[in-house]
């Protein structure tokens, strides 16, 4: 029989597999616990329990989790970058980093990525499969183990398109805030999404109180289509009007990312346009100046035109703000996540971690 991914169970589904196997009701809770906030890897971590329900546990359920392979610290500020080993020998990185409030991990939500944009690395690879939610917890519970730090932050702009991964992404979320276990409230979690439209509208009728930013690096459908392929599918002003549907359903301000592309999308032409696209809308742009890697064309605009572009937003009332780039030392910026290594072995997903 194929084992469960118990690691991707609310505690509610638990608690009814609990009850069929005839257990007390309190034993769900704790071998929650020992899941979600303890991190257990094994049944056989969990020492207040007996070892024949451990092994009916372990009969049952598999936990599916992350290992490190490979732990790279910057120099100049103290980024970590992990290279994740998966059950099946898939890899996928995951990015901490801290801040005056705390540690912010930014974690993958697929192993590689389908959306093709220009001047992102997690597409060079090609798309391999969609991580369980069980892989997306996993990140942050092995990132927390190993730095032995509590992680109060959590962004989805790792490598993948989380809305392609709809399910299972906000299975994570629900699990990740839950009371009962990690508890990181959803006003302190960012989903990055290059702009899947009809997803947006399901995420609305989710009404998380999380930032959605949106990748947008252009501000007309000419010149988006050309560095990002999805806008041929759903171009800016669907994409607008699935953002401002968006705000109107959860009351939340926007993040547009804006990726700095020297020569590209960075004129003040470019500039004006994206101010009057964006006028009068609750939101907030974060101008990112690219982070180059070997095989994008793409370099990073100057520093004097990031700050003339800045300016132009900010003149005409548009909230903006430059991104630091962390980690570049250690290819763990924005835009530079990559699988690093070819798997070991099958892209089998683990059972209940479908994405359907």
């Amino acid at each position: 029989m194929e084992k469960t991914d118990i690691r991707s169970m609310t505690l509610q589904e638990l608690s009814e597999d609990v009850a069929l196997m005839g257990l007390e009701p309190f034993r769900a809770a704790q071998i929650y616990k020992w899941l979600h906030i303890r991190g257990a890897s094994s049944f056989d971590e969990m020492t207040d329990i007996s070892k024949d329900l451990r092994r009916q546990l372990s009969s049952r359920f598999a936990i599916f989790g992350c290992e490190v392979e490979k732990k790279q610290v910057s120099e100049y500020n103290n980024t970590v970058k992990y290279l994740f080993r998966l059950h099946d020998g898939e890899f996928i990185e995951s990015v901490v980093m801290k801040y005056k409030y705390g540690y912010t991990i930014c974690v993958s939500t697929q192993v590689g990525c389908k959306m093709g944009c220009g001047f992102c690395a997690s597409t060079i690879g090609g798309f391999v499969r969609s991580l369980a939610s069980s892989e997306i917890l996993s990140q942050v519970y092995a990132a927390q183990k190993d730095m032995n730090v509590r992680i109060s932050h959590i962004v989805l702009m790792g490598m993948g398109e989380p809305l392609d991964n709809f399910n299972n992404v906000t299975r994570f979320l629900d699990i990740i805030s839950n009371p009962d276990g990690l508890n990181i409230g959803m006003r302190n979690i960012s989903l990055s999404t290059c702009g899947i439209v009809p997803k947006i509208y399901e995420l609305a009728k989710k009404d998380y109180q999380l930032t959605l930013s949106i990748s947008l690096h252009a501000p007309n459908d000419e010149l988006r289509s050309k560095i990002m392929p999805v806008n041929r599918r759903y171009p800016v002003s669907e994409l607008l009007k699935a953002c401002r549907e968006y705000i109107r359903a959860t009351n939340r301000r926007i993040s547009f990312e804006y990726t700095l592309l020297g020569r590209v999308n960075d004129s003040d032409g470019c500039a004006k346009e994206l101010a009057g696209l964006l006028k009068g809308m609750l939101c907030h742009v974060n101008l990112i100046p690219a982070n180059e890697f070997g095989e994008s064309p793409f370099r990073r605009s100057t520093d004097d035109q990031i700050k003339r572009f800045c300016g132009i937003l900010s003149k005409n009332g548009i909230n903006v703000t430059v991104r630091r780039s962390l980690g570049f030392d250690i290819d763990a910026s924005c835009g530079q996540l990559r699988l690093r290594q070819q798997p070991r072995g099958g892209s089998k997903v683990p059972k209940g971690g479908l994405n359907v």
